[in-house]
């Protein structure tokens, strides 16, 4: 199974994000989450990013070549 390392970056809460913490992966444009805690939108990034990758290759597209530098394996997978 692979794995993805992207980088990622957090927004601090703000009126424009609802006063929640926002994250989102540049490479993957429109990949965000929010959550009350940055561990939280952490854990909602992790699942809408797996998610998005799957519907990029469900669409039989290939994600974007700044992802699949990133991507290795998992040792026992």
């Amino acid at each position: 199974m692979k794995q993805y390392k992207l980088p990622v970056i957090m927004h601090q809460p703000s009126e424009a994000t609802e006063n929640k913490y926002l994250v989102e992966i540049p490479v993957l444009k429109g990949c965000r989450a929010w959550g009350d805690t940055p561990d939280e939108a952490m854990d909602n990034l992790h699942s809408v990013a797996g998610e998005f990758i799957r519907s990029i290759k469900a669409h039989g597209e290939h994600p974007p070549k700044a992802v699949e530098e990133t991507a290795y394996e998992l040792a026992g997978h």
